[in-house]
């Protein structure tokens, strides 16, 4: 009898510790979402308007996550997730660097942005085109999500210095200066045929200038360390790495060093904090899917590239039936924070935030698209981050960031 008595009241100490757990992961939970409603929450980052260029794709409409087509973002799945504002990028690949391909770029940039100005226009009760940071407090006040312009790959400036002030007077508010390879502005962090101007060329910082001039932000991703610092040393504003995350957690030379987070943050910018698993953690080799994303851009080029609509859909759904054959393997929501808190431990929480690259190539395991993300808060939060810190990472660090470069052209 004395067993069975004390196999019960075992028994019941396991359940009422469950049911502790249980209901201390709702508070935990709740207190999360609480918070994630409350903060200004901004994606410095994602590449959507590739999906928004194909007419059969309505951003208005609710696309359930893992089909195919159906992308990480639309607006419906940013108000379930709490976002309010969003950077849109403006993404023109890399060619060579010939007039005829320069008026490509300068063409190609122009049609993204239109694309993002007829959703605002369409949905103008939802979302509302910002270019400065008020405007993003306001449309939160009324309501209505913010959708921003950065322009990805300084490429579509072609020569021309005039087409910054273009781009700025047309809503774009950063500028990318490069891509994965080095172009007329600087050295990429990624180009196979190594450096050419050994950081910013000359037409490089005649743009960066003119970029502190208009108050337009430099997002120095993508970038190679030698552009990083000389832009940092010209820069009279603080600049951003719009989609980064931290090389000592994941050494790939499209992260920042501890050294360049020290370098950014005594400059007062920011790195937010990217959902690329590629830059969160060392992903294991796919002999076979490597092969059959090798062919498939063998068969048709980079899909960037594509101009057909069709050839665009059919480049898609190759690359998702790739993708069900041959899965990658995902980083996950703490990994994402792992790279925050490092962030944090080397230089402080003032100069963190969230560049997802979702649509771009961003995708994490628990925040599979923008619905799920207050995961990410859910995960501040278990590890003990205060209401005031989320809140800087999730937008008010970006926004100090916005505000002190549109100050520093006042001087000119």
């Amino acid at each position: 009898m004395n067993d069975i008595r004390f196999l019960w009241t075992i028994c019941l100490a396991l359940f009422l510790s469950f049911a502790i757990t249980r209901g201390d992961d709702k508070a935990m939970i709740d207190k999360a979402r609480l918070i994630h409603a409350r903060a200004l929450t901004i994606d410095t980052h994602c590449d959507t308007p590739l999906h928004m260029s194909d007419s059969t794709f309505d951003i208005g409409v609710r696309h359930q996550t893992g089909v195919k087509g159906s992308g990480k973002l639309d607006l419906p799945r940013m108000r379930e997730g709490g976002l309010d504002a969003q950077f849109f990028a403006v993404f023109v690949a890399q060619r060579d660097r010939t007039e005829e391909n320069n008026r490509w770029a300068k063409a190609q940039a122009d049609t993204y942005l239109a694309l993002v100005k007829k959703m605002c226009e369409k949905y103008n009760g939802i979302i509302s085109f910002a270019t400065t940071p008020e405007d993003a407090y306001r449309n939160e006040k009324a309501g209505r999500l913010s959708a921003y312009v950065g322009l990805e790959n300084g490429f579509a400036l072609g020569r021309d210095l005039a087409n910054v002030s273009r781009l700025y007077q047309a809503g774009v508010r950063y500028i990318t200066l490069c891509h994965t390879k080095n172009n007329d502005i600087c050295d990429s962090s990624t180009d196979s045929q190594g450096p050419e101007h050994n950081g910013l060329s000359v037409f490089g910082a005649q743009v960066v200038t003119e970029m502190n001039r208009l108050g337009m932000i430099i997002d120095v991703s993508h970038v190679s360390d030698s552009t990083f610092y000389d832009v940092l040393r010209l820069s009279k504003a603080p600049v951003i790495a719009s989609h980064s995350c931290a090389r000592a957690l994941c050494n790939n030379p499209r992260n920042l060093s501890d050294q360049m987070l020290q370098a950014l943050a005594a400059k007062g910018g920011v790195v937010q904090i990217c959902f690329m698993s590629d830059y969160l953690k060392a992903i294991k080799p796919n002999p076979d899917r490597e092969a059959a994303i090798k062919a498939l851009e063998e068969k048709y080029g980079p899909m960037s590239e594509l101009k057909s609509p069709q050839k665009r859909r059919q480049y898609r759904t190759e690359y998702y039936e790739i993708n069900e054959k041959y899965p990658r393997e995902k980083a996950t929501v703490q990994d994402v924070v792992d790279h925050i808190e490092h962030v944090i431990r080397i230089v402080g929480v003032d100069y963190v935030g969230i560049g997802t690259d979702v649509d771009g190539g961003g995708d994490i395991s628990g925040c599979e698209d923008v619905s799920e993300m207050p995961n990410i808060t859910i995960e501040l939060v278990k590890r003990g981050h205060s209401e005031a810190e989320i809140r800087k990472i999730w937008g008010e660090n970006f926004m100090r960031v916005f505000r002190m470069v549109e100050e520093a052209s006042h001087s000119y």
